[in-house]
Order: C-alpha cells, then sequence, then structure tokens
C-alpha cells in the first residue's frame, strides 16, 4: 500500500475510535477503559460506588406512568454512550437495551437504572474481550447460542431474543432485542430468537469465508429449548405452530441443507441466557467469562 498511497507506518494499532488495542503474546485485548472514564465524569459519577451487576437480579423494568419524569435528553445522553461501549461490553447488552426501550417518557425509577449500569462501570472499567493467541483445534469454528425470554416485557409482553456467536476464545457477535411480534409458546419464543440467530450466523460465514476462514461444515447452535429443535427439523408439530409467521421457516431449510444444527444445551452452559434476563450474581459473572470478558490486570 506504500507503493500506491502517501503513508507513514505508525506500528501496531493501540487506539481507534474509543476502543483501545492491546496486542501481545497473550493475543488481541480490547477495551473501552479511556472513554469508560469520560462517562462517568460527564454525568458526575466518577465518585460513586460501584456494585457487581449492571442490574438487580429479577427486576423488570416498566412504564411507570405514575412515577415523576426526569430530563429526557440527559437520559438520552447516558443511553446513547452506553449504547457505544457494547462494541466491547456484551455483558452490558440486555442492561442497556432495556432502559433504551423508555426512552421517550423516562422516570426515576428507568434513571435509577441507567445510574445502576454507571456503577456498574466504576468496578469494572478494566474489563474487556481478550482473543487468545494459539487456539486451535473445534474452538476456532464459528459457534452460537440463542434464547429468547419468554412475555418477558411486561407492558406488551413481547418476548426477548438473545444471541451470541463465538469465534476462537471470545465473542465476535451478539444481540438482545426485543421481538416484532407475541408469542402464543416458549417453543415459538425460541423459534423466532433461532431463527434471528441463523440470519446473523449467515452473514458470519460469508465474512469469514472472504476473510480465508470458510466455514464448510454446518455451523452448530446451542438451544435450551427442545421443543423448537425439533421443530426445525420436521413439521409434525403442525397443530402446535401453524400460527407462527411463515418468514421464520426459512430457519428449517437451513437445517435440512446441513448449513446449521441446533444442538441441546443445558440452562446453566446457554450463554445466550446473559443476553435475554436478569441473571444472579453468580450466573451473571459466569457468563461473562465465557463471552470471553477478562480483566486486563490478569495478562500482566
Amino acid at each position: 500500500m506504500k507503493k500506491r498511497f502517501a503513508m507513514t507506518d505508525l506500528g501496531k494499532m493501540r487506539y481507534f475510535l474509543g476502543v483501545e488495542v492491546n496486542q501481545g503474546d497473550h493475543g488481541i485485548f480490547i477495551c473501552q477503559q479511556k472513554y469508560m472514564k469520560e462517562i462517568l465524569s460527564r454525568f458526575g459519577m466518577e465518585m460513586c460506588n460501584s456494585v457487581n451487576s449492571p442490574i438487580v437480579p429479577g427486576n423488570k423494568l416498566h412504564k411507570d406512568e405514575n412515577g415523576k419524569l426526569v430530563d429526557a435528553t440527559k437520559y438520552k445522553q447516558i443511553v446513547g454512550c452506553l449504547m457505544y461501549l457494547l462494541a466491547t461490553r456484551p455483558d452490558l447488552t440486555y442492561s442497556v437495551c432495556l432502559i433504551a426501550r423508555y426512552m421517550d417518557k423516562p422516570t426515576e425509577l428507568h434513571y435509577a437504572a441507567a445510574k445502576r449500569i454507571l456503577r456498574y462501570l466504576k468496578g469494572t472499567m478494566s474489563l474487556g474481550l481478550l482473543y487468545k493467541k494459539g487456539v486451535k483445534g473445534a474452538v476456532q469454528s464459528l459457534q452460537g447460542w440463542t434464547d429468547s425470554d419468554y412475555a418477558g416485557d411486561t407492558n406488551d409482553r413481547r418476548s426477548t431474543t438473545g444471541y451470541v456467536f463465538k469465534f476462537g476464545s471470545a465473542a465476535i457477535s451478539w444481540s438482545s432485542k426485543k421481538q416484532p411480534i407475541v408469542t402464543l409458546s416458549t417453543t415459538e419464543a425460541e423459534f423466532v430468537a433461532a431463527a434471528a440467530c441463523a440470519c446473523q450466523g449467515m452473514w458470519l460465514k460469508k465474512i469469514l469465508k472472504q476473510l480465508g476462514r470458510d466455514q464448510g461444515r454446518k455451523t452448530i447452535i446451542f438451544c435450551d429449548n427442545s421443543s423448537s429443535i425439533k421443530l426445525s427439523k420436521n413439521p409434525i408439530m403442525h397443530g402446535r405452530c401453524k400460527h407462527i409467521d411463515v418468514r421464520y421457516y426459512f430457519l428449517r431449510d437451513l437445517v435440512k441443507d446441513e448449513v446449521f444444527e441446533l444442538k441441546y444445551c443445558k440452562t446453566d452452559e446457554q450463554i445466550a441466557d446473559v443476553l435475554t434476563k436478569p441473571l444472579k450474581l453468580e450466573s451473571f459473572c459466569r457468563f461473562r467469562d465465557m463471552l470471553g470478558v477478562c480483566d486486563i490486570s490478569s495478562l500482566v
């Protein structure tokens, strides 16, 4: 490229658009520590007490029609800043996407939830994603996890779709999003989530192929709902699923063509659980580690 463009080699990348990159013998570690400090300082939370989780276990936010309104502009600024952190912090995905649903008329209840996330950042600024060097074997293949929280939204009873893909030692793609339809069963909610996961998986397989990492064999997607796995393989359960929107049935074709394979996994091994619901501290920390999130001090 130097022969065609006037450019200077500044060495290995260390900082790019707010993302800090640490490359060494351990692998590649990315975080946004400097950006987190700027967020806490901007919203006057640099001296706050830290907490161990971004959301209270079992907490379900609602519209809070009778609650006291807060400054919507400031609330939106907090949400916007936190959204950019999701580039390196998948453990924040569910909590940030949850408070983002109430930007229209935020109340003190929603503001308190947003402040708790900032307090969680205070104690976890050194966390980031570690892509370990020299990872070989099956771990080097693309793997996905999909989950849903059935009727988790107390206002419109829509479910939350969560999925995560790992390549190597850490997550490379993740999402937590409220489903566009009201599902009538846990099976339907899980099936819709699996279909969304498959869409992202198709895109990732194409990207990896362009990068010389062709995922020729079928990609494994782990799901903790046996009924949705059976539904993806055959239409026997027609009586229980004929109401499901046909656009989600392309997942069955992908499974039939062996592009993807849905495999059952236990709930305590379902990494995507952290993207769909508030968890107990022990489970949250375990899934956070499984996502590849670690402390930079452990690399020194």
